[in-house]
């Protein structure tokens, strides 16, 4: 029996057992006598006022068990209770009462929601004709639950098992579900109150009033829903809707610089360097040797609120692309047509701003210049405008792509240059430019970190997250064999290991001197196997991810299938949203397959990342590697 069965078990046993108690406790010693002298006991108004109150604490318990039930239980009504609790306890005492048995109501379902895990929930929504499914997306989703509360006939049960769907935190689940039922709970304890403190006629009036409502809303309820449901489709969530380039927000981005500042002064010392004052329409260039190279940039053209590119993947979490928005950053769908960003890049720079771009287009995999894609030398040529250039060292050894997270007390140097001016760019040819800018960015953090021997790296477990780099063994050839643990480097086939001093470089009875070499060693490897066999292919299982449709997290899961790369280009052959497709990208339009480190290769189709989880997740390097050297053969 697995442990999560066994949790399951054990949460059904304790519910079951709390259930039978609370039921225990509502019929037990008096309470049983006073429950049943008022269903048939013939007691006048005031009798029936004091026969409740005569239930003391436990009467409270008994009324707030009962509030619980009527949320656990669909179909059981909740106004008599609140009625009763108004009559015997008082408007507030009456709500307060009430609304801890809602609380606990609306717990139970959440907790038994996380811990029995994701259901269908459909079904509790028969009746109901709301658009469930777009609800889920919409930008006023909290305003549309408290709405339901007020409407008559929705069960509390139904409105909480739906805030659930949303994965919802608890802090706010349990905002949302207390604030929606309080409106029902005041108007059902207030009619019980005005039947003790001024007439069962008044009350009475009140109840037919409120009869009538729900009748004239059964009688419209096909048109209620339907305005509620052209509210829903109004704020609905558009994923890859169109984001256009505005300039940042003073108010966001004072606090967020701040917020940045602290952040990376806990994390690394920079050091600054800057040659050039920058002026608008104008381009800055950045190198990309790590996650954070934005804030490094930002260091130093804050106070000229930059805008600057993203990759599109970050606006696919709604909550995180308002961020970006308000900071004057919009996004970029890397190695593919992208009109939208083409059209932000022209916004911002007629509009006489500075744009920040990192034109490699991807992290570094081992810390030195990757290459730039042909196009984007064009597009600098042709907006004419003055180019500048940041260029970072120690970034990434500060924070590699494979690693953890930060390397504490790292130092990182940071210098900008201006590179040409307007006049200068329209006198040069493209490949001039193209000669000029990658001479600019050209890095590598090695041969940087030889002229640097006061700076160390004294964390334990330096090595750790390497193999999702390295995957051939130098040793026995073996692929996919190779472990980390702390600072050393270990094939499972044959034993070698390799171990990683205080400054990236291997020490003792080692490959090579650095995992720089590992790397370029086994790119070769890859590079004549690839060119030597004309029938090469690489394959394996994968899960299919495709951005969000409620704007909540990055992806979501889509399918499964086989991802095939070989000349013709990446084929994926499975499922999509339960439906068996095939999917081709042709080699040609691969410029390169993006990759998280241990995690997945990815590619952009215009604003859609299709992001692939392969079976052995640390092969994702061997999909990048491959890609370059069959787009290279491709072009030739």
């Amino acid at each position: 029996m697995n442990k999560s069965l066994k949790i399951k078990i054990l949460s059904i046993v304790l519910t079951m057992l709390a259930v039978a108690g609370l039921f225990w406790f509502m019929f037990s010693g008096d309470n049983r006598i006073i429950i049943k002298q008022l269903f048939t006991a013939d007691l006048d108004q005031e009798e029936f006022v004091e026969l409740i109150r005569s239930f003391g604490l436990r009467g409270c318990i008994t009324l707030s068990i009962l509030s619980m039930m009527q949320v656990i239980i669909p179909f059981m009504p909740e106004e008599p209770v609140q009625v009763l609790a108004g009559m015997g306890y008082g408007v507030w005492h009456g709500i307060l009462i009430c609304l801890i048995g809602v609380v606990l109501g609306n717990s139970l379902i959440y907790l038994a929601y996380k811990v029995f895990g994701k259901r269908d929930i459909k079904s509790s929504h028969k009746g109901i004709d709301l658009d469930f499914d777009k609800l889920r997306t919409s930008k006023r989703v909290a305003f549309i639950i408290l709405l339901l509360y007020v409407l008559p006939a929705v069960p509390l049960g139904v409105i909480c098992l739906f805030a659930c769907s949303l994965n919802l935190k608890y802090p706010r689940y349990f905002i949302l579900t207390t604030l929606g039922s309080i409106p029902s709970i005041f108007v059902g304890v207030a009619l019980g109150h005005l039947a003790t403190a001024m007439s069962w006629t008044f009350s009475i009036i009140v109840f037919v009033i409120i009869v009538v409502l729900v009748i004239l809303f059964l009688m419209n309820k096909k048109k209620v829903y339907k305005k509620i449901n052209q509210f829903i489709k109004k704020h609905a969530f558009k994923q890859n809707s169109e984001v256009i380039a505005k300039k940042p927000n003073p108010f966001v981005y004072f606090f967020v610089r701040i917020g940045a500042y602290l952040y990376r002064r806990s994390k690394v010392k920079v050091v600054k360097k800057i040659n050039a004052d920058v002026k608008g329409p104008a381009i800055v260039l950045c190198n990309h040797g790590s996650f954070v190279d934005f804030l490094y940039a930002y260091s130093l053209l804050a106070k000229k609120k930059p805008n600057i590119l993203m990759a599109r993947l970050y606006y696919y979490r709604k909550d995180l692309a308002g961020l970006l928005k308000k900071l004057g950053a919009f996004p970029k769908s890397m190695f593919t047509s992208d009109i939208e960003n083409a059209k932000n890049c022209i916004k911002v720079l007629s509009e006489n701003g500075i744009l920040i771009m990192m034109p490699e287009a991807r992290l570094s995999t081992v810390g030195k210049f990757e290459d730039i894609q042909p196009t984007t030398h064009k597009f600098f040529k042709k907006m004419g405008v003055p180019l500048y250039t940041i260029k970072i060292n120690g970034g990434y050894f500060a924070y590699p792509k494979w690693a953890k997270g930060w390397r504490k007390k790292s130092v990182v140097e940071v210098e900008l240059n201006q590179l040409v001016s307007a006049e200068e760019i329209k006198d040069i040819t493209e490949e001039q430019l193209k000669t000029k800018i990658e001479s600019a960015l050209n890095y590598n953090d090695f041969e940087w970190l030889e002229n640097r021997k006061e700076i160390r790296y004294n964390q334990p477990d330096l090595a750790e997250g390497l193999e999702n780099i390295l995957y051939v063994c130098p040793h026995c050839g073996k692929r996919l064999s190779l472990v980390t643990y702390k600072r050393d480097v270990f094939c499972t086939e044959c034993g070698l290991r390799a171990t990683l001093n205080d400054r990236y470089a291997f020490v003792g009875s080692k490959p090579f001197n650095n995992f720089a070499e590992w790397y370029d060693y086994q790119k070769d490897l890859l590079k004549q196997q690839i060119e030597s066999d004309e029938n090469y292919k690489l394959e394996s299982k994968v899960t299919l991810k495709l951005p969000s449709l409620d704007g909540k997290s990055f992806m979501r899961f889509a399918g499964f299938g086989t991802c095939t790369l070989d000349r013709n280009g990446l084929t994926y052959k499975g499922t999509l949203d339960g439906e068996q497709i095939e999917k081709f990208f042709s080699i040609k339009t691969i410029y390169r397959l993006l990759f998280g480190a241990g995690e997945d290769f990815e590619v952009y189709e215009n604003k859609v990342l299709w992001y692939f989880v392969p079976e052995n997740k640390r092969s994702s390097v061997m999909w990048y590697n491959a890609s370059e050297v069959l787009y290279n053969l491709a072009i030739k």
